[in-house]
């Protein structure tokens, strides 16, 4: 019931998983490739079969000279012929005519892997940066709330005594400088969440639950790369381009044809039926079919060469994601064990410092904000070692009844 009324099932927000899920099964793109699928397994019912039998009908011998001219009935060999005809192509071309369309079957499949493969990445990607961009958005928050405690202090101060007016400032100079950061970090929620419900469907996606943190086993993901979607596609076309030679080399060979009419002449006269088999002569093949052959082979070259290359520019690719993976990991370590701590620690020396009256407000203020950007950097960082994990693991797992490999 609540499938009937619109928005009513897509207002909740979504765990990675269900995001995941849902994209994979309501993107236009992944069911125009399934469509796509099934317009190529309609046509492969047709491929190999034997050619619709072809209708003649005519007139044979019809005088146009002499005693009988224009007379269907002055002339015994005239006659009204029907007949039929039916082709016979060689079994080499009807064999290859259903490999080929076995092929386009494979690689329509295939693409439809890869587009399925990159709906699921963009989906996990674009639900980590909404994760991610919500919970910086909610730490610079936090800070604001820190400043209208700091503010009020302040004002106790001025009523006081204690503190300089120009002082009374300076909360709502760095809350301006918090609110440009938030600002940016807002278009970012925006910008994600954009990006999120273009795959899910849902018009105000959101997220819930914490997102997953994938292994990353270099052994495994290498061991897999020949399942991938994207060469499980090229190797579907090396089979199109060898189904494509034996379509030219089947060409060498003779088709035939068998035809049979039936001729109705004048009643005074006999009627006949003729029975023909013609059969074709492929006596010229170095100037007709060799060069075809030719050129055949060359592409199935050319789709076993770019398999090759293919397979190359992804280990290569992998090499290269597994080595930021590590980088990011080694500076998310540094920012969480130093950098974060020493901040924090730094922000509550000048602030005791302040409080003791040894240190200016100005001073104290930029420490709590250098804390704060620590923080959202750190968090910056935790995002980009999720994103590495998510993107390397649904980038190099195959895909298997829709679901990554574990």
């Amino acid at each position: 019931m609540l499938a009937t009324v619109p928005g009513v099932a897509l207002a909740e927000p979504l765990p990675f998983d269900a995001a995941i899920e849902r994209a994979s099964q309501d993107a236009p793109s992944i069911q125009a490739g399934a469509a796509g699928v099934e317009a190529k397994r309609s046509a492969a019912v047709a491929a190999g079969r034997l050619p619709d039998p072809t209708l003649n009908v005519g007139i044979d011998n019809f005088p146009v000279s002499g005693p009988p001219a224009f007379s269907f009935t002055a002339e015994s060999m005239t006659m009204a012929r029907i007949g039929v005809e039916q082709p016979f192509p060689n079994p080499a071309k009807r064999s290859a005519q259903r490999t080929r369309a076995q092929a386009d079957i494979g690689m329509a499949e295939g693409e439809l892997a890869v587009e399925t493969q990159n709906v699921r990445l963009e989906t996990a990607l674009a639900w980590i940066d909404l994760y991610y961009a919500k919970r910086r958005l909610a730490q610079l928050d936090r800070l604001i709330e820190s400043l209208d405690d700091l503010q009020s202090t302040v004002s106790a101060r001025l009523a006081s005594g204690s503190a300089r007016p120009s002082q009374a400032l300076e909360p709502t100079q760095l809350r301006g400088a918090v609110n440009d950061r938030r600002s940016e970090l807002a278009a970012e929620v925006v910008r994600a969440k954009a990006r999120l419900a273009r795959f899910t469907g849902d018009p105000d996606a959101d997220v819930i639950g914490d997102p997953p943190m994938p292994e990353v086993d270099r052994a495994s993901l290498i061991a897999g790369i020949p399942l991938l979607p994207r060469l499980k596609a090229l190797d579907a076309g090396i089979i199109g381009a060898e189904a494509d030679t034996s379509l030219a080399r089947a060409d060498k060979r003779p088709d035939w044809r068998v035809s049979a009419s039936y001729g109705r002449r004048d009643p005074a006269y006999g009627d006949m039926v003729s029975v023909g088999v013609s059969i074709d002569l492929p006596f010229f093949a170095k100037r007709r079919q060799d060069p075809k052959i030719a050129a055949s082979l060359s592409g199935e070259t050319q789709a076993r060469l770019l398999r090759a290359a293919a397979e190359r520019e992804i280990l290569a690719t992998l090499d290269g994601d597994l080595a930021d993976h590590e980088m990011h990991m080694q500076r998310l370590d540094n920012a969480r064990k130093v950098l974060v701590p020493l901040a924090r620690r730094r922000a509550e020396l000048d602030m005791a410092s302040y409080a003791a009256g040894k240190l200016d407000l100005g001073s104290a203020l930029l420490s709590s904000l250098a804390l704060a950007e620590a923080e959202v950097d750190a968090l910056s960082r935790e995002a980009d070692v999720a994103r590495d994990a998510v993107r390397i693991n649904y980038t190099y797992r195959p895909i298997t009844n829709g679901e990554v490999r574990p």
